[in-house]
């Protein structure tokens, strides 16, 4: 079973044959350095499957950051955000108090402890919308706002995507499948200024 999903990461689903148009390139990806020892990032860094968590490679600097993550393949999952201090190692987001995530069960986690449940859950195809402005975290699934925000995120802070029992997430960090909030936007990098 775990070559199967494995296979199914690396060669991606519903693959065709069409090589696709080419994007515009963006440094942004998951990070091969901070992610757990079970997890497989594919796909120009874009595509993540195996145990564990991975973070990307820059924090969220800018006030209003937009990403979105794609269900590539149902298991185990979660999507939100964490510092480079959060453990890696663990399928369930929102375990420790480095990391705030919305997991495949409906639970919003941190620390531990449910912040929110929602009961309408996200199947294999559906995209999850995340928006952080630095006060509030919104999840949004299919382009309908949750409205179970998470407030009090005071760190650098980071995209996290959590997989496990063959979940494959693809993180798409430009060319949106739903528009963002209002006034939210791409992932930026920081740029020292001279």
């Amino acid at each position: 079973m775990m070559f199967c999903c494995l296979k199914n990461c690396f060669n991606g689903l519903g693959f065709t044959g069409v090589k696709a148009p080419q994007k515009e390139f963006n440094p942004i990806t998951l990070d091969t350095s901070h992610m757990g020892h079970e997890v497989v990032v594919v796909m120009n860094g874009l595509r993540v499957c195996g145990q564990g968590c991975a973070l990307t490679n820059v924090p969220l600097v800018q006030s209003k950051s937009y990403f979105e993550v794609k269900i590539r393949q149902d298991g185990m999952w979660a999507v939100g955000l964490a510092t480079r201090s959060t453990n890696l190692n663990t399928t369930v987001g929102g375990n420790d108090a480095d990391s705030w995530a919305f997991n495949s069960d409906g639970i919003i986690r941190h620390n531990q402890q449910e912040i929110h449940k929602i009961t309408n859950l996200p199947q294999e195809g559906d995209v999850i919308g995340v928006s952080f402005d630095h006060i509030e975290l919104n999840f949004y699934i299919n382009g309908k706002n949750i409205n179970a925000p998470v407030m009090g995120i005071k760190s650098t802070i980071y995209p996290a995507l959590y997989v496990d029992d063959g979940a494959i997430l693809d993180l798409i960090l430009q060319d949106f499948v739903h528009p963002p909030a209002p006034g939210f936007e791409k992932i930026m990098v920081e740029q020292s200024l001279l």
